[in-house]
């Protein structure tokens, strides 16, 4: 074979074979290599992660974010740059196959389906499905859905469990909660489903808050918050949960500073003020993943 012939199609081998080698990467790999973290978010999905008033992507998902970035730098024995992108509920789960992104944290939920797809840390958070509906409203059972309209975000779990409490609502889809809550206020929807904790988020941002309400009082669904990533990347989803597990067993011993992660978005003070139910819910599911774990030494706290 001459040289002529033999460049040219050993070119072409490394074309067809390079691909592959990116592809089997993992993100601890293209972590140590490149020195980003490249984590997907909510824009809209306060207090978990939304754009803040200086344009930021912010909020209680993506504060385990950092906290995810410092364990990867203390692992890998470098500094690593946490890169945000915001992503909608339909995006989140293509980006990560996709390799897009490395990671993704929001208000994301656990579902079988979802599992087929992509792998859940541990839950360091818990919300549930209800209606913003407008005060008067007489909606909240699950016979008074029927036929009524419905908002809801395509591929998020409220969706899945208004279909599941009332087949027959009307399901109106939207591309964002702005959207969903505006419609709301204009009368073309009867109701907008969302997780308890961001509608409560919303309702609390508002300058009449008693023109909404949030029904019914024990929500549809209770779902535990977690972050998702690429299947099989153990040694990753391993350094993502000793983090939030790290965070969880900080903040229930009270460490000064997971405390205080925590009540900057849910304390008395804070961006959304739980209420007692609420409150209760998160706290007791991080026991439960806590007393399931063993426990990280105080020095690495």
């Amino acid at each position: 074979m001459s040289k002529k012939i033999a460049i040219p199609i050993l070119s072409l081998m490394f074309a067809m074979l390079m691909p592959n080698v990116v592809a089997a990467e993992t993100v601890m790999q293209k972590v140590a290599r490149t020195g980003v973290l490249t984590a997907g978010t909510s824009r809209d999905a306060l207090p978990f992660a939304y754009v803040d008033s200086q344009e930021k992507l912010n909020g209680y998902s993506v504060d385990m974010l950092i906290l995810i970035k410092e364990q990867l730098e203390k692992n890998l024995r470098k500094k690593i740059k946490l890169q945000l992108v915001g992503l909608s509920p339909s995006e989140r789960i293509p980006k990560i196959v996709n390799q897009q992104v490395d990671i993704v944290c929001d208000a994301s939920s656990f579902t079988w389906e979802r599992d087929k797809k992509v792998d859940f840390s541990v839950s360091y958070g818990a919300t549930g499905t209800q209606l913003l509906v407008n005060k008067g409203s007489n909606l909240g059972s699950a016979e008074s859905l029927i036929d009524k309209r419905i908002g809801v975000l395509s591929g998020t779990t409220n969706e899945q469990a208004i279909a599941r409490v009332q087949p027959k609502a009307k399901l109106v889809y939207f591309k964002t909660r702005a959207e969903g809550y505006t419609a709301l206020q204009k009368g073309t929807i009867d109701g907008f489903s969302s997780d308890s904790i961001i509608l409560e988020g919303w309702l609390q941002q508002q300058k009449n808050p008693d023109a909404f309400a949030i029904v019914p009082d024990r929500p549809y669904s209770q779902e535990g918050i977690a972050c998702m990533v690429p299947e099989n990347n153990s040694q990753f989803l391993d350094t993502v949960n000793y983090s939030l597990v790290k965070f969880m067993q900080g903040f229930v011993n009270g460490n000064e500073r997971y405390v205080a992660i925590f009540d900057r978005w849910f304390g008395s003070q804070g961006t959304v003020v739980l209420n007692r139910d609420l409150r209760d819910l998160v706290v007791e599911t991080m026991k439960l993943v806590i007393e399931f774990r063993e426990e990280i030494p105080k020095s690495e706290l």
